[in-house]
């Protein structure tokens, strides 16, 4: 169930309730019984990395694309002309 955040606009109480999707908003304060609006709140989910498709599924990089003379750099700095 998701966490609603309210205020109260008498007292400036915040709280939050535990509802339901289908629950009528919260229409009084728990503190002094008066009158409260819902709080637009941040999430605490986030997607964070390339994501499955990108590790999984996604095409393959090759070592042309990464290497710096591809985009106007010089092969000094390239991993394979360092190597060999």
């Amino acid at each position: 169930m998701p966490v609603y955040e309210y205020q109260c606009t008498a007292c400036e109480n915040q709280f939050e309730l535990r509802q339901k999707f289908s629950d009528e908003p919260a229409r009084e304060c728990p503190s002094c019984g008066g009158e409260v609006r819902k709080l637009i709140s941040s999430t605490a989910f986030t997607l964070k990395g390339g994501g499955w498709y990108t590790e999984g599924y996604g095409p393959k990089k090759s070592e042309a694309a990464s290497c710096p003379a591809s985009s106007g750099g010089s092969c000094s700095d390239c991993p394979s002309a360092a190597a060999a």
